[in-house]
């Protein structure tokens, strides 16, 4: 199966495509620029799920959910984020079908039918929620709200690829109202390093936080934050992001409250999200030529046993140890399933397997029993070795974590040899040519020579680093002042 993948170095975009496919994460659908997630890949997401789902009610979220449709006149309420959105947005304009009496069995739009007010398709869900928080707080005492919704959101996007870019996707979107601007801060600053505690810990991807530019900002942020990573490449993925508001929804859709001091005062507000992107990032990041690799944190099976046989007899007593195996490694808490399926022979089991990244395979047939040892391969080395069946499930456990830890100080190596200094224009161009990566380089800190670098090399500015050290110096395309490097690369 995985032989007919197209390599990385002939063709990366097409590999990845394939790649999705063929591992059955996901497809195209009917809808154009929407996708089906698969089982495979569903169980993928689900996990992540759990996982932030567990962080964010660790830090005192609450989860609710909102309206998928958002009135035209609450979505311009706050002008810069309609602005942001607006070329992006499906609006419905009517409420029914009804028969063509000119075409027998098709229908069409019921003039009749026409809403008195749009309905925004929500893109991000600001505009519904602020207007809802109105009704919600009145004093210092309903503060602070701290909600997070997992929601379909819909962009329309022009140019999709599956996980990637896509016209609707999954995400959750936290959105929360503090009495305090510092409160506000803190909470913006918390969510983007539970993002990226995420991203090493359980997805293996080593991250850099920072902050986004005044023209890479979510659209109505004071500040946006954001944690990047680094593709196999050598391009950039935007993994997180978290933003402070200020008081601009506050003020747009009149939320106020009393303060401690009686005095009335709009509230401070954040949100932040991630979304099924992340499954293009955990692909991007770790799989090769074969196919998947999976970091054993969120791999949906751990370990897969695979029985060798050539009769029932064989087959009963090579169950009955998987089943031994299998009661073991629950107790410890890693997830195992017995491939007993008579349809594929064991080669063709091996690819299906190597193919979507179980980061263990176990191998057991008559002669194993007989030696009491069973074969294990590593999908990430693609080594195998012969281990005795006593003392296996602590044997896959620490193999487990080990996997995990190397998968990660992998990426952190390729990573870091692809974060180059430069000091003029020429060497900028030629890094992003050949190396690629992230190029460390001066920025006067306008807008104008951002925009002017972007269109000459399709190059942005991903961040600029959190804790950046301040260095005297000159931008690299214009030769003005610069206080400090940023961190530019081609994104996806």
């Amino acid at each position: 199966m995985s032989k007919n993948l197209t390599s990385r170095a002939e063709d990366y975009s097409k590999w990845y495509n394939e790649l999705v496919v063929k591992a059955d994460l996901a497809e195209n659908s009917a809808v154009r620029g929407c996708m089906v997630i698969k089982p495979y890949g569903y169980a993928i997401w689900e996990k992540m799920q759990a996982e932030l789902d567990r962080m964010f009610k660790e830090t005192g979220h609450q989860n609710a959910y909102f309206p998928l449709f958002v009135p035209k006149s609450l979505f311009e309420a706050e002008e810069k984020n309609a602005e942001g959105f607006a070329k992006e947005c499906a609006v419905v304009t009517h409420y029914r079908l009804q028969n063509d009496p000119d075409n027998e069995g098709k229908l069409r739009v019921d003039p009749e039918a026409k809403l008195e007010e749009e309905l925004v398709v929500r893109p991000t869900s600001e505009a519904i929620i602020w207007n809802t928080y109105k009704g919600w707080v009145q004093s210092y005492r309903d503060l602070p709200i701290l909600i997070n919704q997992w929601a379909n959101v819909v962009r329309w996007e022009m140019r999709t690829r599956l996980f990637l870019r896509t016209a609707e996707f999954l995400w959750q979107e936290g959105h929360t109202a503090h009495a305090t601007q510092k409160e506000a801060v803190q909470e913006a600053e918390q969510m983007n390093d539970i993002y990226a505690e995420f991203a090493e810990n359980f997805m293996a991807i080593p991250v850099i936080k920072g902050l986004k530019t005044e023209s890479e900002r979510f659209a109505g942020a004071v500040e946006t934050y954001c944690i990047e990573a680094l593709m196999q490449d050598g391009k950039a993925l935007q993994a997180g992001t978290s933003h402070f508001l200020g008081q601009n929804f506050a003020k747009a859709f009149d939320v106020k409250f009393t303060n401690n001091e009686g005095k009335l005062d709009h509230v401070w507000a954040t949100s932040w999200g991630v979304s099924t992107r992340l499954m293009g990032a955990l692909i991007m990041t770790h799989s090769d030529d074969k196919g998947l690799v999976l970091p054993p944190n969120l791999a949906p099976f751990q370990v897969v046993i695979v029985p060798i046989y050539k009769n029932d007899d064989q087959f009963n007593a090579i169950s009955e140890k998987a089943e031994d195996i299998i009661k073991a490694l629950k107790a410890l808490g890693v997830s195992c399933k017995f491939d007993k399926r008579s349809t594929l022979r064991p080669g063709a089991k091996f690819a299906q397997h190597e193919l979507q990244g179980v980061p263990l395979r176990i191998a057991i047939g008559p002669k194993d029993l007989e030696n009491d040892t069973v074969e294990l391969a590593r999908r990430d080395t693609l080594t195998k070795s012969t281990v005795e069946i006593s003392g296996l499930e602590d044997t896959i456990k620490d193999l487990l974590d080990k996997i995990q830890s190397e998968l990660f100080n992998k990426a952190l190596s390729f990573r870091d040899e692809h974060i180059t200094k430069v000091d003029n224009f020429d060497d900028f161009k030629t890094i992003l040519e050949t190396k690629t990566g992230f190029v460390s380089a001066h920025w006067d800190g306008t807008a104008e020579t951002e925009q002017k670098i972007k269109e000459l090399t399709k190059a942005t500015i991903r961040c600029i680093p959190e804790n950046n050290k301040k260095e005297a110096g000159v931008c690299v395309f214009t030769g003005n002042p610069s206080k400090e490097r940023v961190l530019f690369a081609k994104a996806y």
